[in-house]
């Protein structure tokens, strides 16, 4: 049986030349996997789904519709979290570069990109309160908004790159190699 996605997931490792597998650059796309963090706290949510619908399915055969109905809407919470954990991240394309939050999502324009480089500075591990020194990938930008701090882009610590330095350097690489394109001046 042919498992299509790990085809498209040596496409990362064996492109060295281009930043990302595809060719649409106006397609917004992620320039690195998924961690085995995020992927795996999704696994555990839909799991956590699948047991919640099996017993609104039991609510719905032995007890009232309303319950049933309070069950399945549960489950459905539960996987539209589990899809949007695995949105999350950071996407590019020819437009700019968009940070996928868990509630909220912010693009920055190329044209407003001044640099985007990788810093050494204390990152949150995991997205949690407590921080530890590590690698962090900042976009420094011009115009309406440039005195605010955005947050790191990438993080070496965080569900995607926990363990894996050498993601964090590919993917941190192709951030600022697209920024480095279509960024102005």
């Amino acid at each position: 049986m042919p498992l299509t996605f790990l085809t498209a997931d040596r496409a990362f490792d064996t492109a060295d030349d281009v930043a990302l597998p595809h060719d649409d650059r106006d397609r917004w796309q992620r320039p690195y996997r998924p961690g085995p963090w995020r992927v795996g706290a999704s696994a555990l949510l839909l799991l956590v789904a699948s047991f919640v619908l099996f017993a609104a399915v039991v609510i719905a055969a032995t007890g009232t519709a309303g319950s049933a109905g309070t069950v399945f809407g549960v489950a459905l919470v539960a996987i539209a979290c589990a899809l949007r954990l695995l949105r999350m991240g950071v996407w590019v394309s020819a437009r700019g570069v968009r940070q996928v939050g868990f509630f909220v999502s912010r693009t920055v324009p190329w044209e407003q990109v001044v640099e985007a480089r990788t810093v050494q500075q204390p990152v949150r591990w995991l997205g949690l309160p407590r921080t530890v020194q590590g690698q962090a990938l900042v976009l420094r930008r011009r115009g309406r908004g440039a005195g605010e701090a955005l947050p790191p882009l990438l993080t070496s610590h965080n569900a995607d790159f926990l363990a894996r330095p050498e993601g964090f350097d590919r993917a941190s690489d192709a951030v600022e190699a697209w920024a480095a394109e279509y960024r102005i001046g």
